[in-house]
């Protein structure tokens, strides 16, 4: 039987209050989420002045990260490139930049999604968050 890592709650901590100070820092209104590997949400905040949609699109994208075990840039990147017809895959919905998975010996064990500002910007918040892990 294989063995798993799973985040802890001190983990979930962690990433929301590092993600939550790089946004902090730069004046960005986002809403934060991070997910198990199942794409189950563990913590979702929305920082004041954060679009209420950013809170379904970050949750959105850390769940198609989580269970693509990609980032979600991966999935723009392929349509942007003509594959439109990933568009119509099931469950994926969050097909933008923002969602980063996060490993852990070579595990995907969740994923963090950012929404609020540009996308890249989104993606530079969720791994400022991975990063207060130390992986």
């Amino acid at each position: 039987m294989q063995q798993k890592t799973v985040l802890t709650a001190d983990d979930v901590k962690k990433i929301m209050a590092a993600a939550e100070t790089e946004a902090k820092n730069h004046h960005w209104a986002v809403s934060i989420v991070v997910v198990d590997d199942g794409g189950h949400m563990l913590a979702m905040q929305r920082l004041d002045g954060a679009a209420p949609i950013s809170a379904y699109i970050a949750g959105e994208k850390a769940r198609t990260s989580a269970l693509g075990r990609r980032e979600s840039k991966i999935y723009e990147d392929m349509i942007n490139n003509g594959r439109y017809s990933f568009m119509t895959a099931p469950v994926l919905q969050g097909m933008l930049e923002g969602g980063v998975p996060i490993v852990c010996n070579e595990q995907v064990v969740g994923a963090v999604g950012v929404s609020g500002v540009k996308s890249t910007e989104d993606a530079q918040v969720a791994r400022a968050g991975i990063a207060a892990l130390g992986l």
